[in-house]
């Protein structure tokens, strides 16, 4: 099981000088996603079509969550991975197939879990998994309710790191799915008890600390957004 956050933390500093495809500047021309691309995964019911969720104003910017294409996608994670902040926690540095393995897991899957690109005014500067946590190993380590959703993710570049900007992001990133998933009260986490910046973040992001659990190699804090206090927090 993937940490719910890397130290909020990577290495590539190239994002800036990007040219991107054109289905990530068309996330933020008219606030409609792209449809999604041949390769990309089966974001539908499980995830209430995540890839067609669109683009949150935040403070930073528009930020959409944009499904993986491998072939894309791999060498900017698979960059991101090795970086030892990341690999602290997440554990899947090493070649392209490392990382390629851990993102097939999920492409070739049946939604449960998708892994997304985090684009921010354009640009891809962070990796997330959003996953449905009822269905998941962690349902067997909290009282899990029908359709609570994960948050799994980790922020690519140094110069994003340290200055609040992890905290924006998860709050737009659950209220994207509070906003998409009607059936789902609750969205989750459960970082690393010895990753502090990033159980700060979430506290900053309006999750509440829900309780200490033990996990496959983490002891771990459930960090939980209420939809019924989502604007409270």
């Amino acid at each position: 099981m993937p940490p719910t956050d890397s130290g909020l933390g990577s290495s590539s500093d190239d994002t800036l000088d990007l040219q991107l495809p054109p289905e990530f500047g068309a996330l933020f021309a008219g606030g409609r996603g792209p449809q999604a691309p041949p390769d990309a995964p089966a974001a539908g019911p499980l995830l209430d079509n995540l890839a067609g969720w669109g683009a949150a104003d935040t403070p930073a910017g528009p930020f959409a969550l944009v499904p993986v294409r491998l072939a894309r996608d791999l060498d900017r994670i698979t960059g991101w991975m090795n970086d030892p902040a990341v690999a602290a926690f997440w554990e899947l540095a090493g070649p392209p197939e490392t990382t390629a393995a851990h993102l097939r897991a999920q492409l070739a899957g049946d939604g449960r879990s998708v892994p997304c690109l985090g684009v921010l005014a354009g640009v891809p500067m962070s990796y997330w998994e959003i996953y449905r946590a009822d269905l998941d190993p962690l349902a067997r380590c909290y009282p899990a309710r029908p359709e609570d959703t994960g948050i799994h993710l980790l922020i690519g570049g140094a110069g994003d790191r340290g200055r609040g900007l992890g905290g924006t992001l998860l709050r737009a990133v659950a209220d994207l799915v509070l906003d998409h998933r009607p059936r789902c009260a609750r969205v989750l986490a459960e970082p690393d008890l010895r990753n502090t910046a990033s159980v700060a973040a979430f506290l900053s992001a309006g999750f509440r600390y829900g309780d200490e659990i033990e996990l496959p190699g983490k002891r771990a804090a459930l960090m939980v957004r209420d939809r019924a206090h989502r604007h409270l927090l």
